[in-house]
């Protein structure tokens, strides 16, 4: 999959644009042919663009024989173009709706079917995600954070979060979302082996409400005097 921003930057280029949008909105694969026809440019620079589209993950190549004939005398399947099955999110500052309407969800239907408070599965299902998480992360604990789109910045002994994936929804709900986020932090640091750092609720405007600060048992003894 290509970087989400390079593939969106693609169709800045007002052909390819016209050639992605005839594609999509057809109900079966094109060929190049048909594209450039459609769009009015040269099969050559049609090709170009549409295989561009395919390298940014926009569309995906099919080859199909069209006359349904097969064996020998068939001919070559035609190379075809469709919409790609990726699906490719650009937000400026990094939101994951989606996932939080996974956990949600999920947790509702856990609940209707065992019981258990609703509340409590979906601390479990982040806390759980969280640990999953840390097994594709960056490796270091800010790197982590950071590839969960947090924007982690370190401040004295703590770490703050200037961004929070869930914004509008902690709006509206800030304590069921604040303790998602919570619990989902808490698994993937314990994912990780962040040992000497723990996470705790600590709102404050303009960033998450969540700070990872420095575990009690690590921290230097005080002198006494």
């Amino acid at each position: 999959m290509a970087d989400p921003v390079a593939a969106v930057a693609t169709l800045d280029e007002p052909n390819r644009r016209r050639l992605y949008d005839f594609v999509v909105h057809q109900t079966a694969p094109i060929s190049k042919d048909e594209a450039a026809q459609a769009v009015g440019l040269p099969r050559t620079t049609a090709a170009f663009h549409l295989d561009k589209l395919v390298e940014m993950g926009l569309l995906t190549v099919v080859h199909q024989r069209r006359t349904g004939r097969t064996g020998p005398g068939a001919g070559r399947p035609a190379k075809l173009y469709r919409r790609s099955e990726e699906q490719i999110e650009v937000s400026l500052p990094d939101r994951r709706y989606e996932a939080a309407s996974h956990l949600v969800t999920d947790a509702l239907m856990e609940a209707e079917s065992t019981g258990e408070p609703p509340r409590e599965i979906l601390n479990r299902r982040a806390y759980e995600w969280g640990a999953d998480l840390a097994s594709t992360a960056s490796g270091d604990l800010t790197g982590a954070l950071g590839d969960f789109g947090f924007e982690p910045r370190t401040e004295d002994d703590s770490i703050l979060l200037g961004n929070c994936p869930f914004h509008s929804l902690a709006q509206r709900h800030a304590q069921l979302v604040c303790g998602m986020t919570l619990c989902l932090i808490n698994g993937l640091l314990d994912g990780i082996k962040a040992n000497d750092v723990s996470a705790r609720l600590d709102p404050s405007p303009g960033q998450c409400c969540v700070r990872v600060v420095q575990a009690p048992s690590s921290r230097s003894p005080s002198v006494s005097r």
